[in-house]
C-alpha cells in the first residue's frame, strides 16, 4: 500500500513525520512523494499560530481531494493541531479518517492498522451481500447501506462494537436491490446507524437523497422507507425527495432521544431543543401528510424533573405519530457509564410510564383523524382466532408501530395490496375494512 505525507510546520514536527515514515517502512508500506500515488495520506499538522492552523486546515481539504477523486483510500491527519483541537475537529472535519494526536504517537502502527484491517473487513463482509437468504417474507426486505458508527454518542456502544460509519459503494447497493426486486419484494427498508450520514466517508457529502432515487427507479419496488434519520443531517434536499417521489413513504423515523440542550449536550449529540422543533415544523409544512416517529431516553445520568418537564411538554406540543420511550441504560465502556448522577431506576420506570401515557393519549387522537380514509395496505398476516387480516399502511413500520385490523373476507390476501376504509381505532392500531 503507498503512504504519502506532508509534513507542515517547525523542524520538530518533521522529525516526528520522518519517524513516521521510518515506521510504516519496517511495516512494508511504500512511501511515495506525489499524493496521486498514494493509498494512505498523511498530514502532520501545525497549530502554533493562526496562520499555521489555516495552512493545515487547508492542505487537509486540498488532500481530500485526492481522496474523492484520486486513488486516495484514506486520509489521516497527526500532529499539534490534533492535539488541540482533535474534539472539534472530528465534529468538523469528516473528510479525515483517523485523527492522532501527538500523545498517541506510540500508537500509529496499530491506529492505523485497526483502520485499514476494518475497511477491508467491511469490503470482505459486503461481498457476501448478493448470497443473503430474505427472511423477513414475500414482500419484505431490508436494506443495509453503511456498517458501524462514527456520531459517539456517549450513552452508546456500537462505535465499540462496530467500529466507524463506513458507507457501502452505491453501485454495490443498487446491485443488491435490483436482485431482491426481481425476487418480489415490494416493500424495501433502507437501514444504517444513521442513514442520513451515507456518503460522507466515500464520496465526501450526504448521498442518501440520490440513492433513494436511484431506488425508485427500480421496478418492482412499491414502498421505498428509510429508519434513522438523525435530525441535524436531514437537510432540504431530502425533504424534498421524500415529499415528490412517489415511492417513497412519507414517514420520517428521527431518534432526537431527548429536548433538554442540557441532556443533549451530555448525550454528546449534534442537534439542540429548538432545531429539533424547527426541522418538525418544516417536514410538516412541506409534507402534511407525513407521519413523524421519534425515539427517547429518559433518566439519562443528570436529567432533572425540569429537563424531563422540557421532554414531556415537547412530546405534549410536537404530538409524534410514533413515539418510543427507552429508559437509559448503563453500558460498559462508554462515557455516559462514567458520568456522576445517575438516576435510579424507579424514577426512570416512573419518566417513561409518564412519557407513554402521554403518547397514548395523542396516539389515539391522531388515528382518528383517519377514520373516514381509505388508505392501500400490505397485508403481513391473520389473528389467530381468524376474524382478521393484519396490515399496514404507508404509516406503519413492521415490528414497530401499530397495525390495521381488516376485517376477513375468506381470501387468501398474505402479502398483497389491499384498499381499505378506516372505520375505528384502538390507542396504537387502526381498524378498517376492504374496499372493493
Amino acid at each position: 500500500m503507498n503512504v504519502g505525507f506532508v509534513s507542515l510546520g517547525c523542524s520538530k514536527n518533521l522529525v516526528d513525520t520522518e519517524m513516521c515514515i521510518g515506521l510504516l517502512k519496517e511495516k512494508k508500506m511504500n512511501i511515495v512523494n506525489n499524493p496521486e500515488d498514494a493509498d494512505i495520506i498523511i498530514v502532520n499538522t501545525c497549530g502554533f499560530i493562526e496562520s499555521a492552523k489555516e495552512e493545515a486546515i487547508n492542505t487537509l481539504f486540498e488532500m481530500a481531494e485526492y481522496k474523492e477523486k484520486g486513488r486516495c483510500k484514506y486520509l489521516i491527519a497527526m500532529g499539534c493541531l490534533v492535539k488541540r483541537y482533535k474534539e472539534e475537529l472530528e465534529k468538523s472535519m469528516k473528510e479525515v479518517d483517523l485523527f492522532i494526536s501527538t500523545d498517541e504517537y506510540d500508537k500509529i502502527w496499530e491506529k492505523i492498522n485497526e483502520l485499514i484491517k476494518y475497511e477491508e473487513k467491511q469490503k470482505d463482509i459486503m461481498l457476501e451481500y448478493n448470497k443473503r437468504v430474505i427472511t423477513t417474507g414475500k414482500k419484505l426486505a431490508y436494506l443495509k447501506i453503511a456498517e458501524g458508527c462514527s456520531n459517539r454518542c456517549t450513552y452508546c456502544a456500537i462505535p465499540a462494537i462496530r467500529g466507524p460509519y463506513v458507507s457501502r459503494n452505491m453501485e454495490d447497493i443498487l446491485e443488491e436491490a435490483k436482485k431482491i426486486a426481481k425476487d418480489g419484494i415490494e416493500e424495501v427498508i433502507v437501514i444504517a446507524q444513521d442513514t442520513t450520514k451515507y456518503g460522507l466517508d466515500n464520496y465526501g457529502k450526504p448521498m442518501l437523497s440520490k440513492l433513494l432515487k436511484e431506488l425508485c427507479k427500480i421496478d418492482g419496488f412499491k414502498w421505498i422507507r428509510f429508519l434513522y434519520a438523525y435530525p441535524e443531517s436531514i437537510d432540504d434536499e431530502l425533504i424534498d425527495t421524500v415529499k415528490n417521489e412517489d415511492k417513497i413513504c412519507k414517514y420520517f423515523d428521527i431518534p432526537i432521544q431527548h429536548f433538554s440542550d442540557k441532556v443533549l449536550k451530555r448525550m454528546n449529540r449534534k442537534s439542540d431543543g429548538k432545531s429539533i422543533e424547527k426541522l418538525l415544523e418544516k417536514i410538516r409544512k412541506e409534507i402534511p401528510n407525513v407521519i413523524l416517529r421519534t425515539s427517547l431516553i429518559v433518566g439519562f445520568p443528570g436529567e432533572t424533573e425540569e429537563d424531563f418537564f422540557k421532554l414531556y411538554e415537547f412530546v405534549h406540543r410536537a404530538k409524534f405519530d410514533k413515539l418510543g420511550v427507552f429508559m437509559y441504560s448503563k453500558e460498559d465502556n462508554t462515557p455516559a457509564a462514567k458520568l456522576k448522577d445517575q438516576i435510579h431506576y424507579m424514577t426512570k420506570k416512573s419518566r417513561r410510564n409518564k412519557i407513554m401515557e402521554l403518547q397514548r393519549h395523542i396516539s389515539k387522537i391522531k388515528l382518528e383523524e383517519h377514520i373516514g380514509k381509505t388508505y392501500e395496505a400490505l397485508i403481513d398476516d391473520i389473528t389467530d382466532d381468524g376474524k382478521y387480516y393484519i396490515g399496514r399502511t404507508y404509516m406503519d413500520m413492521v415490528d414497530e408501530d401499530g397495525v390495521v385490523f381488516i376485517k376477513n373476507i375468506k381470501a387468501n390476501l398474505k402479502d398483497k395490496f389491499v384498499k381499505v376504509e378506516i372505520i375505528g381505532v384502538l390507542d396504537y392500531d387502526l381498524e378498517g375494512k376492504i374496499v372493493k
